[in-house]
């Protein structure tokens, strides 16, 4: 049994006439009879009652063409959805991405996915560098994006944003009181940064940040969540460094000054694997628009 000869069997029940059914599957009338025959014989029921007149369904095959309409609509749907997926419009994808990146370009970014895609199903996880790193190797993320990486040689990546680092504080700090000369004035603060396993890439921007200042970060508390090292700063308990979209839609008990004159900056990347960028070409050339990428 193949599906030809369902579809067959179903012109022919709703024709109910072998010279009919047979012109319209372009098919001899004898072969047709034979076709049924043998259909009717690998059931091992009576689909059709036949006379000189007249061809009708019996029970069983009345029952027969629901489910074998039902069966090639099921068929047709797999092979329009296997198709959608080849073609990358269709199956989820799997997108990593830091906090800041959520709070900046990552809503347009679904959005446009939705918008051009709307069969797709995106699975979002905020990660830090080194898990993305890991997953995208491992092909368990698709769409990596990333702050200021230290991109692995597996991997393939591009720049897209750039932006400034910003010391935070809470609202009452002395510092906001007077002229800003630099970061060294905060050099005897209390620090809350990711621990490096966390977080290594940005922990290292930091202390580089603080070092070119003359000191080293005195850090006491270790949180790899950004949410949780703005409360913990907006408890007093200490500052931090971030980049500026990090604090974007915050409304918490907490200031921030700008570090626009250091050399650091804030550098947002897209990453991907190049052994399995074809398995979502045509979502990732959409969201390399959306970033403004060649």
């Amino acid at each position: 049994m193949d599906t030809q000869t369902l579809r067959n069997f179903l012109t022919l029940a709703e024709t109910l006439h072998f010279t009919k059914a047979s012109g319209q599957v372009l098919m001899a009338q004898p072969a047709l009879s034979r076709q049924i025959k043998q259909l009717e014989q690998t059931i091992g029921a009576e689909l059709f009652k036949r006379n000189k007149r007249n061809v009708s369904l019996t029970k069983a095959g009345a029952y027969f063409k629901q489910a074998a309409q039902q069966t090639l609509n099921q068929l047709n749907y797999a092979i329009d959805k296997t198709k959608q997926i080849h073609n990358g419009e269709a199956g989820e994808i799997r997108i990593g991405y830091t906090h800041s990146i959520v709070q900046s370009w990552l809503p347009k970014i679904i959005k446009e996915i939705r918008t051009r895609f709307p069969g797709v199903k995106t699975i979002l996880r905020e990660m830090n560098n080194p898990e993305q790193y890991r997953d995208l190797a491992e092909q368990k993320l698709d769409i990596g994006f990333a702050t200021n990486p230290i991109v692995p040689e597996n991997l393939r990546s591009k720049i897209f944003f750039e932006d400034v680092f910003v010391v935070v504080l809470p609202e009452h700090h002395p510092m906001l009181r007077k002229k800003f000369k630099g970061l060294s004035a905060f050099a005897n603060e209390t620090f809350i940064l990711p621990h490096q396993i966390e977080g290594s890439d940005y922990v290292y921007m930091v202390e580089s940040i603080c070092l070119d200042a003359g000191f080293f970060p005195n850090v006491v508390h270790h949180t790899s969540s950004v949410s949780s090292a703005l409360r913990l700063v907006e408890a007093g308990l200490g500052i931090t460094i971030e980049p500026k979209a990090s604090l974007s839609g915050q409304q918490l008990a907490i200031k921030f000054i700008e570090l626009d004159k250091i050399t650091q900056k804030v550098q947002s990347a897209i990453l991907w694997n190049e052994n399995t960028e074809n398995e979502h070409l045509p979502i990732l050339q959409l969201v390399k628009k959306v970033i403004n990428l060649p």
